[in-house]
């Protein structure tokens, strides 16, 4: 399991090595723009999103959210506008779009986001729910995350250490939902992250739904929670009970490798590094920015020579 950390790790620290990369660069060239600029150009991006209200069908036609009235979706191609283009990250998120509390936008300072994306692995039995003993469970993950941080440091890189549940796994049979939170240290920062999780058993795969939010934001987020869990279903004949075993795939992993980390590099960890650049990221706002104008010039370019 400690590989799955270990590439969440790497990604992480490549990410903030590149962006500081690009600041540098920028620099040289004379390429920084104002954080003014920056904000104009994202309010630019952000106007040309269109927000979606009620029923909205996932772009997989496996899922449906019912959306209430205090959030609102962006679809897959406008919310990675939003991870790239204005949070600044890497493109590539593969998300299957956002869903964002009414009157927030993504260039608020206190805004929080719940990324959904969707991993078809088969079908996660839920056997092993009351066999799990979370404590154990925790200590191994907390192995794991010392481990991968150790070897990080000797390569120069910043600490990460996982220091407990912000909230316990919970998994609610009757829905087959899970949901559990982590709290996450990087470096010295005395501002921890938060990664609260949920998870949706379907048929063939898991929903997977993380909170972009800072660790300051927990109990809003719970307070959000229940409204969350109820907004995202599977739809009829992908729902959990269709499961067939004698057409459908059986997941390689349980309940406790789920909440351990399966899909933790492309899930868990990425959302707090989403929350890193988010939360105290004026050197990756500027930094990419500067990319930004870059990658916009050329735009302008080839759209002058066609």
């Amino acid at each position: 399991m400690s590989h799955l950390f270990q590439s969440a790790f790497t990604f992480i620290s490549a990410f903030v090595l590149l962006s500081i990369s690009i600041f540098s660069h920028a620099q040289d060239n004379g390429d920084v723009v104002s954080q003014d600029e920056y904000l104009n150009h994202a309010q630019k991006i952000w106007n040309s999103i269109e927000p979606e209200f009620g029923q909205v069908k996932l772009p997989n036609a496996v899922a449906t959210l019912n959306i209430p009235s205090d959030f609102y979706y962006i679809n897959p191609k406008d919310a990675e506008k939003v991870l790239t283009q204005i949070w600044g990250n890497p493109p590539g998120q593969n998300t299957m779009g956002m869903l964002l509390p009414e009157g927030k936008t993504p260039l608020d300072a206190d805004t929080w986001a719940v990324s959904i994306q969707y991993e078809e692995d088969g079908y996660v039995s839920d056997e092993d729910a009351g066999e799990i003993d979370y404590s154990e469970l925790l200590k191994s993950m907390q192995d794991d995350v010392n481990a991968a941080s150790a070897s990080r440091v000797k390569q120069g890189y910043g600490s990460i250490e996982l220091l407990g549940w912000a909230s316990q796994p919970f998994y609610d049979q009757a829905s087959h939902k899970m949901h559990w939170a982590k709290e996450l240290k990087f470096g010295q920062s005395d501002q921890h992250t938060l990664n609260y999780n949920i998870r949706v058993l379907g048929r063939k795969g898991v929903l997977v739904l993380n909170f972009i939010a800072g660790m300051d934001q927990k109990y809003l987020i719970e307070s959000k929670l229940d409204k969350v869990l109820a907004i995202a279903d599977f739809d009829q004949g992908s729902q959990y009970s269709d499961f067939d075993p004698e057409l459908d795939e059986i997941a390689a992993y349980g309940l406790g490798a789920l909440v351990a980390g399966k899909v933790i590099a492309k899930t868990g960890f990425l959302v707090a590094a989403l929350v890193f650049l988010k939360k105290f990221g004026v050197l990756f706002l500027l930094a990419g920015a500067a990319l930004l104008k870059r990658l916009f010039s050329r735009n302008k370019s080839k759209q002058n020579n066609t």
